[in-house]
């Protein structure tokens, strides 16, 4: 073999183990994260189950059931809408293998869009993965992108019309669960999504509804429950009862010219009380700095830091970060507050989960306490 062919050979190596080693993250990118449920768990199931046309695809999520067997409300709890936003997700799930349920019933999809825990945002340089310790190891969940998969719905349009009311978007929004529903059958991908998502809050017959999400810093909406009007005394009850526990809360009714997003259409459609919760997430911010998997757990950044001290930005930061136990513990306070004040509306139809830690557990022991 002469020289130039040993360079050919060589070069040709390096591609092939180069491309090997991109073949095999796109491929982990693609394993389910694993999910242990509580003792309680009744069945499971899958988004195709509500539309035909996800089955077999990206987005044919988890779907975990708890039945009491008593009458009552029923409950349905989503996780990883946007999946750059672990809160959201990491909440469903200690719920999920936590809870036990004494009355009514709980539906929890821990990744409603599954297709966005495929890939991460691009030019974001965010994680893949991030780890959670527990009594028995790590436990690994990947960090995903705000919106779907391109290989699943391709390409975005210059400008999104969301169905059925003509609002216009950004062309990316056309991948964004939370700007898709109520959905059709016969759209994209993921329209279909929130059309199957609807489905099985219309053929649950769903009472009270939640969307767990996080958010920039300095976006206002931050630390807040966003309503429709039909809740907005449970809302407020709610907020009021989490002021005594000196956890501050906005309440924020949902505007009724924002449409595509769950605390909008999930009202206007079905029968169901909708909210949604935001927390302050730092690696979604613009001046976030150093973006790692330490940002996501620890929350820890000294850019915030200095933009809080200057009072030049109107920010929702701690001067000593805001990690994940302390946006999960919010979630679940938020969450359990709220469903307080609706069995309270409801005394007639209750939902009775029990068995779930308080923002004082998650601040002293950790998420991964909690994680089995």
């Amino acid at each position: 073999m002469n020289k130039k062919n040993i360079v050919t050979y060589s070069i040709l190596c390096v591609a092939l183990f180069i491309g090997g080693m991109a073949a095999h993250d796109f491929l982990q990118m693609h394993e389910e994260d694993v999910f242990k449920p509580s003792a309680t768990l009744t069945k499971t199931g899958r988004l195709g189950d509500y539309w035909q046309g996800l089955k077999g695809t990206s987005n044919d999520s988890k779907i975990f059931y708890f039945d009491s067997g008593k009458p009552g409300a029923t409950v349905l709890l989503l996780g990883g809408t946007h999946p750059n936003e672990p809160a959201g997700f990491i909440t469903a799930t200690v719920i999920l293998e936590n809870v036990r349920i004494t009355k009514g019933k709980a539906i929890i999809l821990p990744q409603a869009c599954e297709s966005g825990f495929t890939c991460t945002d691009p030019f974001e340089g965010n994680p893949r993965y991030f780890h959670i310790k527990t009594k028995s190891g790590n436990r690994k969940f990947r960090f995903g992108s705000r919106v779907a998969n391109p290989l699943d719905q391709w390409p975005d349009p210059l400008v999104y019309t969301h169905y059925p009311s003509g609002s216009k978007y950004s062309g990316f929004e056309s991948r964004n669960l939370n700007r898709s529903y109520p959905g059709r059958p016969d759209g994209s991908f993921i329209e279909q999504t929130a059309y199957a998502i609807m489905q099985l809050i219309k053929t649950g017959k769903v009472d009270v509804a939640f969307d767990l999400h996080e958010a920039a810093p300095e976006i206002p909406i931050i630390n807040a429950i966003v309503y429709h009007e039909k809740g907005e005394m449970i809302a407020l009850n709610a907020v009021l009862s989490l002021e005594m526990e000196e956890l501050r809360y906005k309440p924020e009714l949902s505007p009724k010219n924002f449409r595509g997003l769950s605390h909008r259409e999930w009202g206007d459609n079905t029968d169901v009380i909708p909210f949604l919760m935001e927390t302050s997430n730092p690696i979604q911010g613009r001046l976030r700095g150093k973006t790692d998997e330490e940002l996501i757990l620890k929350g820890i950044s000294p850019r915030y830091k200095e933009a809080l001290e200057s009072g030049a930005l109107n920010i929702e930061y701690l001067p000593s970060g805001e990690p994940l136990k302390r946006r999960v513990g919010r979630h679940l306070a938020g969450f359990k507050a709220i469903l307080e004040a609706y069995n309270e509306e409801y005394p007639e139809k209750q939902a009775l989960l029990e068995n779930l830690p308080d923002y004082s557990d998650l601040m002293e022991k950790g998420v991964g306490a909690f994680l089995n």
